[in-house]
């Protein structure tokens, strides 16, 4: 099984055909940048997806990029928006590969985001998530 929860001690004596239950609550959060932690509650390398949980303090700002594949936002607290519109508590959004945005959360937010594939920084080139290559691993 390639999906895990990062960091998770407690799936590592599952069989891998069970089901992970997972306790968000006493996950840590870890910062993402100014104003924005996250909780990654899914991810799989070998097809590049994962899910976060994220928490973005009033005036956040996810700097411009570019999606590598396809993002999926739904909205719990507060709201996002960008050039192209607004996303509000109890809605959603999904942005298309090849999308390029910049998101600002002015009175900030809380939500979670299932991406398929990457988000890269336009000023840096730096991808996030990152994942590690399985090819590779499993070649070593």
């Amino acid at each position: 099984m390639a999906g895990k929860t990062p960091n998770y001690p407690a799936h590592d004596a599952l069989e891998p055909t069970q089901s992970r239950f997972v306790d968000v609550e006493s996950m840590p959060w870890i910062q993402q940048g100014p104003g924005m932690k996250m909780k990654c509650l899914y991810k799989d390398d070998e097809k590049k997806e994962g899910l976060y949980l994220f928490l973005a303090d009033p005036g956040a700002q996810i700097p411009e990029h570019i999606h590598t594949g396809c993002e999926l936002t739904f909205i719990l607290e507060g709201g996002m928006e960008d050039h192209e519109g607004a996303c509000s508590a109890g809605n959603f959004v999904w942005r298309p590969q090849g999308s390029r945005h910049t998101a600002k959360l002015p009175n900030g937010g809380k939500y979670l985001v299932f991406f398929k594939g990457s988000a890269q920084r336009v000023a840096t080139g730096n991808l996030f998530p990152g994942y590690e290559d399985t090819k590779v691993k499993a070649a070593e």
